[in-house]
């Protein structure tokens, strides 16, 4: 996951797994950042390829185009095909942006015996 970091430091802004703890989390913009499954390739009933499912979301106060140019940006350079939706959360008053994509996870683990 070094690479997704690597991204996400590229970006600019504070990041968490997850979530922020409780009363840690900053001013918005920030971003968090999900690992919620995965789509591994199978070989001889075995892993062979882990690919991770990513996602990447983008909290602001407001529209903010800037921002959401910079996270893009980032993925573009990585050369990340992503998919973006975009909610207000109503509650928290933030926008959320969701990057979504899948991204290698350790590579390919297959050994033949």
């Amino acid at each position: 996951m070094d690479k997704l970091l690597d991204i996400l430091k590229s970006a600019g802004f504070p990041y968490a797994y997850d979530h922020f703890a409780e009363g840690e989390a900053p001013d918005p913009p920030f971003v968090c950042y999900l690992l919620p499954g995965s789509d591994n390739f199978s070989a001889d009933g075995k892993v062979y390829y882990r690919i991770s499912e990513v996602r990447v979301e983008l909290y602001t106060d407001f529209k903010a185009l800037a921002s959401e140019q910079k996270i893009e940006d980032a993925l573009d350079a990585a050369g990340i095909f992503y998919n973006k939706t975009e909610t207000w959360i109503d509650s928290e008053k933030l926008y959320e942006v969701l990057y979504s994509f899948e991204m290698e996870g350790v590579g390919n683990v297959y050994k033949e015996e």
